[in-house]
């Protein structure tokens, strides 16, 4: 090991954002000999603030192993979208183009015929045919592959817990949601921290920004309940997860938590910037989100209390719902794609040399340089673990975070995973990982994620809200059950009803 100061290797990941793309134009192809490329012209946004030394150890590294020269057009990531639209409407196009989500514009051009489908063809790449069918099929436009996803962690959702509470109350970690409100309810009435005064409850829940179906802690006990994610199939018909029986059931159960009193009173109002404050100070005891809050938190409290920090936090994944089973709530599964537009790659021939390049380019061999770099110089290896080198060139960390969204992953994450600062820390990570691993066997993925319904292109916004808002109006018995099923009612006559003929309609020519 080196002297040299270390810290956790981070995995690099990304944010997804929308992006607008319009147009489309032609442009000359790199050169190609015999079927393999020279050179591989790939247009990509960087994440640091300032943009790295180009021709760097990175990327050397890289070509060394895929045998091609990388022609890179980094681009700030705060206006890529902004660049995607230029480069797409203008006569010079990369080979590759990242696209960095799944939006109305680049449904339009991708079905438009501007870039290749690749449907038939990953199957023959071994590093880009996936093991995630799922994840794939919900990255596609109607059934149709158009890019190679970018693999983000199926499954993150976790539930938070006061460790020390559970302790002090005599409690095990919740299975089933309705171990969850009973722990709730003790950790609200049984004075978990035993200074004798009414102080604490249970579930802390904010004001959700997002919409049904954005992986809220009340969409999190919806699919728990069976309801599905966003979407669910019911005799052979694809219908939004709320019109189930089990919606209806679940936001009950929802309701039934506020009016006990288990969740912080001000969940329609509570900024959620703040969300790990009240588990912190020792207010609530509960969070429903992903299990990297779950790090967030360990940091926060290592640092205020680095001697018993090990002591305030257990985790555990999804939980079983009314019917016993285990319904996971999974995330896209993915961010963004690598696409070939067909202005620059214009015959199969060359659609195949590049395939080739980007099968190597998301091999064993390039997957640990991209993810965390070059050994000895960015990072060391304990075991097969990776522990950063504080003191590495910010150049070359910086080229790392950027050049790790050319890594697909799509066969499984090709890289070293971090080395956590303690063995607690590690046996918490551990954890998460092997919690993550069973709760994917159980995802209840939304089977309308590849379908992209034109009533719900133009006025899925306005639909959205509709029951969305009317859920926190019953939650919080500002409308009683049939005010709820009126608001579903009014979110099918506004043109709900069409994106479900739509939606299934799709379905049906996709099958």
């Amino acid at each position: 090991m080196s002297t040299r100061a270390r810290t956790t290797a981070g995995l690099a990941l990304l944010t997804a954002s929308a992006i607008a793309v319009t147009g489309c134009s032609t442009g000359g192809s790199e050169e190609a000999q015999g079927g393999e490329l020279t050179s591989l012209s790939i247009m990509a946004p960087f994440l640091t603030t300032t943009a790295f030394t180009e021709g760097n150890e990175i990327e050397l590294a890289v070509e060394e192993v895929i045998g091609v020269d990388l022609k890179m057009n980094w681009v700030p990531n705060a206006s890529y979208g902004d660049k995607v639209n230029v480069t797409l409407a203008g006569d010079k196009l990369p080979q590759v183009m990242v696209i960095q989500g799944k939006d109305p514009g680049f449904v339009r051009n991708a079905e438009a015929g501007a870039f290749w489908e690749l449907t038939d063809y990953l199957g023959d790449y071994p590093n880009l045919d996936t093991n995630l069918p799922e994840v794939q099929k919900a990255s596609s436009i109607n059934g149709k592959v158009y890019g190679i996803f970018r693999a983000r962690d199926a499954m993150r959702q976790a539930v938070i817990i006061r460790k020390d509470w559970l302790a002090n109350l005599g409690l095990e970690m919740p299975k089933t949601v309705d171990d969850l409100a009973e722990v709730a309810r003790a950790f609200t009435e049984d004075d978990p921290d035993g200074n004798g005064a009414d102080d604490t409850y249970g579930l802390i829940i904010p004001k959700w920004p997002g919409t049904i179906g954005t992986n809220s802690p009340w969409d999190a006990i919806e699919t728990w309940y069976g309801a599905g994610t966003r979407w669910a199939e019911r005799d052979g018909e694809l219908v939004p997860s709320f019109t189930t029986d089990e919606w209806l059931e679940a936001v009950q159960f929802e309701r039934g938590l506020v009016e006990d009193g288990v969740v912080n009173a001000d969940y329609a109002t509570f900024d959620s910037a703040k969300w790990n404050e009240p588990f912190l100070k020792g207010e609530g005891g509960i969070i429903i989100d992903v299990h990297s809050r779950a790090g967030q938190i360990m940091g926060l409290l290592k640092q205020a209390e680095p001697d018993t920090f090990q002591n305030y936090v257990d985790v555990t994944g999804n939980l079983a719902g009314p019917d016993g089973e285990v319904h996971a709530l999974p995330t896209a599964g993915y961010s963004g794609f690598l696409t070939i537009p067909k202005a620059t790659v214009r015959t199969e021939e060359e659609l195949r040399a590049v395939l080739s390049v980007l099968d190597k380019l998301n091999s064993k061999e390039v997957g640990p340089i991209l993810n965390n770099g070059i050994e000895g110089e960015t990072y060391e290896l304990d075991g097969d673990l990776a522990v950063g080198i504080d003191d590495a060139p910010q150049d070359l960390k910086d080229a790392v975070l950027s050049f790790s969204q050319l890594g697909t992953n799509v066969t499984g994450f090709q890289g070293y995973l971090p080395k956590q600062a303690s063995e607690y820390e590690q046996e918490m990570y551990d954890k998460r990982k092997r919690i993550e691993a069973e709760d994917l066997e159980k995802a209840d993925f939304d089977p309308a994620a590849p379908y992209m319904s034109p009533t719900y292109v133009s006025k899925g916004a306005q639909l959205d809200t509709i029951v969305a808002d009317a859920r926190i109006q019953y939650i919080a018995g500002q409308i009683d059950l049939d005010g709820l099923k009126d608001a579903i009612a009014r979110w099918r006559s506004s043109g709900g009803d069409d994106v479900i003929a739509e939606i299934n309609e799709l379905a049906s020519a996709d099958s």
